[in-house]
């Protein structure tokens, strides 16, 4: 089955490599959809988001910087840095947490199935 590209203009989720998605923005609003919505409520809920006084530049790989953009649709660099950032500044460190009660449960625990 081929994968068919779906520009972010249109509004929809578009088929991503192994059967992922990839996140969308609507069309008409900018509004971020899906995963990327999720974290920047949680940034603008944590203050993240409040003040824009700060500054970034850098260098990076400009095939980085379009594999960004087309795995979640946005279009402008300055929205697309602010939600690397924070996606890595609310990520919850789960696989650390995982591997930190690796060996808790007794091994003899009755778990019912």
């Amino acid at each position: 089955m081929a994968r068919r590209i779906v520009k972010a203009s249109e509004g929809k989720i578009a088929p991503g490599p192994a059967g992922r998605r990839k996140i969308v923005r609507d069309a008409e609003t900018g509004a971020f959809k899906g995963v990327a919505a999720e974290v920047m409520k949680k940034a603008k809920a944590s203050g993240l988001l409040d003040e824009k006084g700060s500054r970034i530049t850098g260098r990076v790989s400009k095939a980085l910087i379009e594999r960004a953009k087309l795995r979640t649709g946005v279009k402008e660099n300055t929205r697309l840095i602010e939600l690397a950032l924070a996606n890595l500044a609310l990520e919850d460190n789960f696989a650390e947490a995982f591997k930190s009660v690796r060996g808790a449960v007794a091994p003899d625990i009755k778990l019912g199935f």
